[in-house]
């Protein structure tokens, strides 16, 4: 029976496994967090636009992917996309490429996972700053609007920023249930992340599963733990303030 000693032991063993894996994990999660804030900001302004079409466009994206299995989704874009041709390549944008050097590289199996995580996030970040919008007493857009200002002045200058106060809460939950889906990337071929690394250890290195998993598991307590401890000191200070 293995001892806390041993499991310790396999981690530090293959602490440097574990650093790359953490790493490529953090920019996955750095990369889908910001398109899906964007993605979903749009989405959420489509959900509450004045235009019929639009609004349906917003509630459309935000049921099916709402309600379609992120396995589902990675499966699309990591066997799908290619068939279709395409290999995300409007994801190796010039300059980010430098910063994030595997959305420059030949394999496409990391955008891939950005692409699906952004997309899949962006529906309930949507939501979460819809929710924000509606907090926005109703009087003063319709105070903006008596002044003049159109749908996206209105927008730009009296609702989001009264919206974003009340959703950030909200937002930092979504943002820590991405951090946890982004584990399904490494079995979807993004080589290299935490999940991944723990698939090639297991499997042809033949080490001990727990040991593996607790190291993986720190890794993402590493990285959602903090997050959720400034949730709690930004609703704490709201809640003083009220």
């Amino acid at each position: 029976m293995n001892t806390i000693s041993e499991y310790w032991e396999t981690i530090w063993q293959y602490r440097d496994t574990f650093r790359s894996g953490f790493w490529v994990t953090l920019q996955i999660c750095v990369l889908s967090a910001t398109g899906a804030l964007l993605i979903g900001s749009l989405v959420a302004i489509a959900r509450i636009s004045p235009v019929p079409p639009l609004r349906a466009a917003g509630t459309a994206y935000v049921t099916i992917f709402r309600n379609t299995p992120l396995t589902v989704i990675m499966f699309f874009a990591a066997f799908a996309l290619p068939e279709l041709g395409s290999n995300a390549d409007f994801l190796r944008i010039p300059g980010l490429d430098k910063i994030f050097g595997r959305l420059g590289t030949d394999l496409p199996y990391f955008r891939f996972a950005v692409l699906a995580l952004s997309m899949y996030t962006a529906a309930f970040v949507c939501e979460a700053i819809r929710s924000g919008i509606n907090a926005v007493p109703a009087g003063q857009a319709e105070a903006a609007r008596s002044l003049g200002l159109t749908f996206i002045q209105n927008l730009r200058h009296v609702v989001l920023p009264q919206a974003w106060k009340a959703a950030i809460v909200p937002l930092g939950s979504v943002i820590i249930a991405m951090i946890k889906n982004s584990a399904l990337a490494g079995f979807f071929g993004v080589v290299g992340d935490l999940s991944q690394s723990a698939n090639s250890l297991t499997s042809a290195g033949g080490e001990p599963v727990i040991p593996i998993f607790i190291g993986i598991s720190i890794g993402y307590l590493i990285l959602t733990v903090p997050l959720g401890l400034l949730l709690d000191q930004v609703e704490k200070r709201r809640a003083v303030t009220r």
